[in-house]
């Protein structure tokens, strides 16, 4: 993966006049999504949302290397133009969205770091939003590692739980953009409840609302 990518996950909601058509016409609509949003970035893939939330039926996550602002733009502006055709049939509920950039924290890379683009997706993805308290940034960078090597020693031991982390100060209301794959739910509730007992755990301003997809493969969200 390359150390800068933009990634941008939308949550969408079906609405009134999708569920006026056939299934026939339906599967079009949802054959339209797919292939445009694949042809967007070389990272696209697709979750279902609901039942896990009731404001959105499905997610897109698309991924693309950014290693300068033209590219970034011109996501962004393609993404606009080819979804104003998806709106007569769908509604944007909320979108998330960063850059990576190698941490502050741990040094190289690991086994747990999410490919977006070329890797194997997991069945469950969760997605949420993530800022730190200005007490956090005020502490000397010594003070802030020491916290951080506590919760990056747990989270190695939950190593079938991968992550993703984006950075988004000044680009939207949050600081961060925070993603795990993996393939037990289960496991991954086990891991936020045991990060809940770490001193980090103060310095943490909000870390919702959080978003549980189900992969699908482009032929599963078409049918």
């Amino acid at each position: 993966m390359a150390e800068q990518q933009l990634n941008i996950y939308a949550t969408y909601t079906y609405k009134d006049a999708y569920f006026a058509l056939s299934e026939e016409d339906k599967k079009v609509v949802r054959a339209k999504i797919a292939g445009e949003a694949a042809a967007l970035t070389p990272g696209s893939h697709l979750y279902s949302v609901f039942p896990c939330r009731a404001d959105a039926d499905f997610m897109l996550w698309s991924a693309i290397d950014s290693p300068d602002p033209s590219i970034a733009a011109k996501t962004l502006t393609d993404y606009n133009t080819v979804s104003e055709g998806w709106k007569q049939y769908i509604k944007p509920v909320q979108v998330l969205w960063g850059f990576t950039r190698p941490s502050m924290y741990s040094r190289g890379k690991s086994e747990q770091d999410i490919d977006a683009i070329e890797g194997p997706r997991c069945k469950f993805f969760i997605v949420y939003p993530f800022s730190k308290t200005k007490e956090w940034f005020l502490m000397s960078m010594d003070a802030r590692q020491g916290m951080m090597n506590e919760h990056i020693k747990i989270g190695k031991q939950y190593f079938d739980v991968k992550q993703l982390l984006l950075y988004s100060f000044g680009l939207q209301d949050q600081e961060f953009v925070v993603s795990y794959e993996v393939e037990d739910p289960v496991r991954f509730s086990e891991l936020v409840n045991v990060l809940r007992d770490t001193e980090a755990r103060r310095y943490t301003l909000y870390d919702t609302p959080l978003i549980t997809g189900i992969y699908q493969t482009p032929e599963e969200f078409i049918r």
